[in-house]
């Protein structure tokens, strides 16, 4: 990757704020993320103009109630919105590099501009693995650290918001796991409607799908891991790869479709490379007899994921060796996790995924 060349006349702030611009318009998941509540990953910058560790998100769910009509009463019979929060907290993330033999008379934009490339790569991997981590997450937990009592009281609470291919339907969830093998359970295009279905109209409180502003249609987003992606295009008769044919124009000048994505039913799929690096390892073997390798793929609507910034990536310089070698490093106060609701009597209690169907299935390697 080539270093951007930045005018000599730049200050060390817009550096960092040209840093910022880029790390959110070139990571893998700028297409989804959004300042607003119709966004699958909603960010927040509010920290960075007031002191705190947490940034609260207000969780919208779509109205249901039939309209007031001619004459009738609207006052007294307005619909409740059901309205919650997500309490979501930051912490400091940073890493730098040396740059060994650097000439003193390196300018501070020099010696930045000398690591951009790998550091803005580094911030964008740091950020698209607490998404990947965030998407597979049990009530705050990430998926390889939960253990058996977390994971099935998560999927108790969200028995309306998760889909196992195998169609298990019970609350235990190393059994649906195990139910799934690869005769039957890997990803194809019926299941991508299921689980928009589950979306539309099983969930309750049900899932919004987010708009394009290019065409005004609505659509979900599935984020699969390579192999999940490789079985649907594999799947015999493959209605998927005709689809594409069909859906050209579609994905034109859109923002949400990135190269190689597919479409079906309204269903942007996604082929996302570091899930396999994330989550391979905690889903190995989890199918039939314990042998089997599974997957997930997980359709979000809007307020899938937020993220909150309390100070965006920046730059500092040391020296080092009697001032001989410098090294520069970027850190961020932020914070990136799946938004929950409490379903019970508090926002708290009987946590469900606000905004995304998670589904399971068998694999190969």
């Amino acid at each position: 990757m080539a270093d951007t060349t930045v005018a000599s006349g730049l200050t060390v702030q817009q550096w960092d704020d040209k840093f910022f611009r880029e790390y959110l318009t070139e990571n893998r998941f700028a297409g989804e993320m959004g300042s607003d509540e119709a966004s699958i990953i909603q960010v927040k910058e509010d920290l960075t103009k007031k002191p705190g560790d947490s940034v609260t998100f207000a969780l919208v769910n779509r109205l249901s109630q039939s309209a007031i009509t001619g004459s009738d009463t609207l006052e007294g019979n307005e619909e409740r919105m059901d309205s919650r929060s997500f309490r979501l907290y930051v912490d400091k993330r940073r890493n730098g590099v040396r740059v060994a033999e650097i000439d003193e008379q390196y300018s501070a934009i020099n010696l930045r501009n000398a690591a951009k490339a790998v550091l803005k790569d580094w911030s964008m991997k740091d950020t698209e693995s607490l998404i990947i981590q965030a998407l597979a997450s049990v009530n705050g937990t990430n998926f390889a650290s939960a253990s058996s009592t977390v994971r099935d009281a998560w999927l108790a609470d969200n028995l309306d918001r998760v889909y196992f291919a195998s169609g298990y339907a019970g609350a235990t969830h190393a059994t649906g796991m195990t139910e799934l093998d690869t005769s039957s359970d890997k990803l194809t295009a019926a299941d991508i409607t299921a689980m928009k279905y589950k979306a539309l109209v099983t969930a309750s409180p049900k899932i919004r799908p987010i708009r394009s502003a290019e065409n005004g249609r609505h659509y979900f987003i599935l984020y699969t891991d390579p192999r999940l992606f490789r079985d649907l295009k594999a799947e015999s008769s493959s209605p998927i790869i005709q689809a594409q044919r069909e859906s050209v124009k579609e994905m034109e000048n859109n923002r949400l479709f990135q190269g190689g994505d597919l479409l079906w039913d309204g269903v942007i799929i996604k082929e996302i490379h570091q899930m396999y690096d994330e989550l391979a390892t905690p889903f190995a073997n989890l199918g039939d007899s314990g042998t089997t390798e599974t997957g997930c793929a997980f359709l979000c609507g809007a307020q899938a994921i937020g993220a909150a910034y309390a100070k965006r990536w920046t730059s500092k310089e040391e020296t080092f060796d009697y001032g001989d070698k410098k090294g520069v490093a970027i850190e961020s106060i932020y914070g990136i996790k799946k938004m929950q609701f409490g379903s019970g009597s508090t926002d708290t209690a009987d946590l469900k995924d606000q905004g995304m169907i998670t589904g399971y299935f068998a694999t190969t390697n």
